[in-house]
């Protein structure tokens, strides 16, 4: 299975707005209020298998279930598309699903987890693709019911196709051969093979808000929040499947697991655990980053107070200045104006001495001296 391994982590950018995703509480109730079609309204590919290799494509799963009752050591492998309860209620009565699951698989939004009912496993499973179009991160949901002899893949949203899982498994009769858990265990490394791209974008992403902040970009902090919830949802969708893995593990003695499907969950385990450690750095990453930027925002902010405080000191200096001068000049200007009335003597004696016009002078230019003085000390000039 290593051979199936795409590892190609293409630089991406970053869309300017995530569209959100519908929370769980938001829809929990089947979704009976459609139009129930017919069983295989929603069968994107049905088949059946015997010793790796496709025997037939039968009209319906009804069909499949029939031939798998009739002919042992063979497999079903039913692929559907957003179903709805009663084309699942169906199919539950045709392979023994259990009503819980069924419900689950009709109202998707769902955590991934893994739930065994009898010999049935039921797991579900979320799909991440960076789409580079649209520059975001699309999420989706593959829900998987594992029986003895028969595998029913249920996809949901976006959800990438499961077809290039088929092809490569009927490339590989060996592996196909070892029944409906090999074909569980190369949905899983799909689904993982599928978040290689998505690190590698909000990498990406991580990297331009770096520079962003840096550069003092005033959107910064709204773009961190995005990428942030992008991450958180994100990592929803990968750290359970850790815990999904581990329960396969747990029961290879139980259930009798073969050597060689352990070792291939234990190298999808691994990748898994790679991109979960990935993304709890980038969320470490962002709230770095957003403490960072909100220092440097505080730097700028303090700078422009102090560029601020500069221009008023300055212009109170400037006020001072003024404020000087007008009352330098006001001094002449008042008793100019009181010798410049028409007073009658004797009312003003100033007026006949013959002193009185170089008296008035030197009484002005005193005054504007002693004011000067003043306003010098008070460093006002």
């Amino acid at each position: 299975m290593s051979d199936w391994r795409s590892r190609v982590l293409r630089p991406s950018r970053r869309a300017a707005v995530h569209a959100r995703e519908p929370s769980p509480e938001e829809s929990m109730d089947p979704r009976g209020s459609r139009p129930s079609p017919a069983v295989d309204g929603q069968v994107v590919d049905a088949a059946l298998y015997r010793h790796g290799r496709r025997l037939d494509s039968p009209a319906t799963p009804s069909d499949i279930r029939t031939r798998l009752r009739r002919q042992s050591g063979t497999m079903g492998w039913i692929g559907l598309y957003q179903p709805d309860e009663a084309q699942l209620a169906a199919l539950g009565q045709e392979f023994g699903l259990h009503e819980l699951a069924i419900e689950d698989a009709v109202v998707a939004h769902q955590r991934p987890k893994l739930e065994r009912y009898g010999d049935t496993l039921f797991v579900v499973l979320r799909a991440a693709r960076y789409d580079d179009a649209a520059e975001q991160v699309v999420f989706g949901e593959i829900h998987l019911f594992v029986g003895p002899d028969f595998v029913l893949t249920v996809r949901h949203g976006n959800a990438p196709t499961l077809h290039p899982v088929r092809e490569r498994m009927e490339a590989d009769p060996d592996l196909l051969a070892r029944g409906p858990e090999a074909v569980l265990y190369a949905v899983l490394d799909h689904i993982v093979d599928g978040y290689a791209p998505v690190v590698a974008g909000l990498q990406n992403d991580i990297d331009e808000i770096e520079t962003e902040v840096f550069g003092g970009d005033p959107g910064a902090s709204r773009r961190i929040y995005e990428l942030s919830r992008e991450v958180i949802e994100f990592q929803r969708a990968a750290r359970p499947l850790l815990a999904i893995l581990d329960g396969l593990s747990a029961g290879f003695a139980k259930y009798g697991t073969e050597e060689e499907l352990q070792r291939y969950l234990r190298d999808v385990a691994d990748h898994a655990t790679t991109v979960a450690e990935r993304v709890d750095g980038f969320r470490q990453m962002l709230a770095d980053i957003l403490t960072v930027n909100a220092t440097l925002v505080s730097q700028a902010q303090n700078e422009e107070m102090r560029m601020m405080t500069q221009a008023s000191l300055a212009q109170n200096e400037e006020i001072k200045k003024i404020s000087s001068w007008a009352a330098i000049l006001f001094a002449p200007t008042l008793i100019g104006t009181v010798y410049g009335m028409n007073f009658q003597p004797p009312g003003m004696p100033e007026l006949r001495w013959a002193y009185g016009y170089p008296f008035a002078l030197g009484l002005m230019a005193l005054t504007c001296l002693g004011l000067y003085l003043v306003f010098k000390r008070k460093d006002w000039l």
